[in-house]
């Protein structure tokens, strides 16, 4: 969001009769402080959101924009049959035999190819190599570098990364996070300034909720950015508090509160006990469904390890991870539309014998809330629905920031001084807030800036910087 506007005296301000409530009293007094932080972060940090927003609107168009771009290997003509996964998983090492099959996504739909993952030189470390596979002729469509739980293919990667850290690794994660750090923070203060302002006007819930109507030049501009916002701000605020999930250092603490609240995420154990340890090196026998030498001495094969799957309730659209020394079978339901599909099974692949699971419905509350909250942030909870929420967002937040930076344009000091610019609320607001609020004001706000690492640490530096200002300010000022 961006700047709100200084211009007007405020009822219950210093010029005004005292308020005849200390409610009214309070809010006169924090309304200045609020109207200058929200000035200065939406003027310095806008920048930052308005990339995020532009990627972000990019990304959610990317999900039906990589179903025309891969069509090719993404769809297939339905046939009469699908061949054993074994069949189609030894089409795909056959066509490459260097690459070492990581998990299969067996096809959950008529005509949708099914895709195996494979860790290969030919991509970079943390992504996979997709082979498409065809399900009814085990002929390869052809093959695409996939990155996270979710598929991406190489449109929503580049997107996904531009978003991220705009192709800057580590370094450029700083963007992002500082980005999400001060989203709920300018949000929920345009929230504040908003009501606070219509509050004392007439319009009743129409005034705020809808822009208001023959408003003209910065008042119109203001209308509309205050009711955007209003209808924007709760799922803004989801962004920043998702976004922050999986963030470098506010990401941490998010983790380790969640752990300490028993909210963290189940896994399914799929280790195997002692005496069913693999024969050592690689799997012999994983080509096509065949059995290999490894646990207890053979392995029943992919298709008896996902029909064992299917009879304890694991269906649908599935992830199949394959064995490694030590562990067995991991068959995953991915289905995150609602209501969704989460339950995953280990199976053993000496006997087929299911060895452990995870039902969703038992995960713990936060862990399903966290879980909903990433897969919506990331446009997979609710699909077309989702994805076109989310692009409605980005683009409304686009929208607020062009207007709240012409609104600090069309508040240059005069007409003469063509290059100036909106000017924030005077310095020293903080002084005429009661102790009352400015103590708890104080202590939520270092809490938040040790919680949220670049919020505290970007606050810090505003306020120093802003007071070496001052005083140059008042330095020149005797000095004439």
């Amino acid at each position: 969001m961006a700047i709100d506007d200084p211009v007007q005296p405020v009822q219950g301000a210093d010029t005004a009769p005292a308020p005849t409530t200390e409610r009214r009293t309070t809010w006169s007094a924090l309304r200045p402080l609020v109207l200058r932080m929200h000035f200065y972060a939406g003027l310095l940090i806008a920048p930052l959101l308005l990339v995020a927003a532009a990627s972000g609107l990019l990304y959610s168009l990317s999900f039906q924009a990589e179903k025309f771009l891969y069509s090719h290997e993404l769809q297939v003509p339905v046939g009469e049959r699908s061949l054993p996964l074994g069949e189609q998983l030894e089409a795909a090492r056959v066509a490459h035999p260097k690459g070492t099959v990581t998990a299969v996504w067996p096809s959950s739909e008529e005509g949708a190819t099914t895709r195996v993952l494979m860790t290969t030189p030919e991509v970079e470390e943390g992504k996979s190599l997709a082979v498409f596979v065809n399900p009814y002729t085990a002929e390869v469509r052809g093959e695409l570098a996939s990155y996270g739980s979710s598929g991406a293919l190489p449109l929503r990667t580049w997107l996904d990364e531009l978003h991220r850290d705009l192709h800057l690794g580590d370094f450029g994660r700083h963007y992002s996070e500082l980005a999400a750090s001060w989203l709920w923070v300018v949000a929920l203060g345009g929230l504040l300034l908003w009501l606070g302002r219509r509050r004392s006007q007439r319009g009743g819930a129409r005034g705020l909720l809808v822009p208001e109507r023959g408003a003209t030049g910065r008042r119109k501009t203001l209308s509309w950015h205050g009711s955007v916002g209003l209808w924007a701000v709760i799922g803004l605020v989801l962004l920043s508090a998702t976004g922050l999930t999986w963030s470098r250092y506010a990401g941490e603490n998010i983790g380790a509160v969640q752990d300490q609240l028993g909210g963290a995420t189940p896994v399914v154990s799929a280790a195997l006990t002692e005496g069913g340890e693999a024969d050592g090196g690689e799997h012999e026998g994983h080509e096509g469904g065949g059995e290999h030498k490894g646990m207890k001495g053979m392995d029943v094969g992919i298709d008896n390890a996902l029909a064992a799957a299917r009879q304890a309730g694991v269906d649908g659209q599935l992830s199949v991870i394959l064995p490694t020394e030590g562990s067995g079978y991991v068959v995953k339901e991915t289905d995150t539309n609602f209501p969704v599909h989460l339950d995953s099974v280990a199976v053993d692949p000496a006997d087929g014998l299911v060895i452990d699971e995870v039902r969703f419905a038992d995960y713990p509350m936060l862990a399903k809330l966290t879980r909903f909250g990433i897969d919506a942030h990331t446009g997979v909870f609710l699909g077309l629905a989702n994805q076109l929420a989310l692009a409605a967002l980005a683009l409304s937040l686009i929208l607020m920031i062009v207007w709240g930076y012409r609104m600090w344009w069309l508040r240059r000091p005069t007409k003469e001084r063509r290059l100036g610019a909106g000017r924030p609320m005077p310095r020293g607001a903080w002084r005429k807030v009661p102790v009352t609020a400015l103590l708890p004001l104080a202590a939520v706000t270092a809490l938040a800036g040790w919680f949220v690492p670049l919020l505290g640490i970007s606050l810090l530096v505003f306020l120093v910087v802003d007071g070496v200002l001052g005083l140059v300010s008042r330095a020149r000022a005797r000095a004439a």
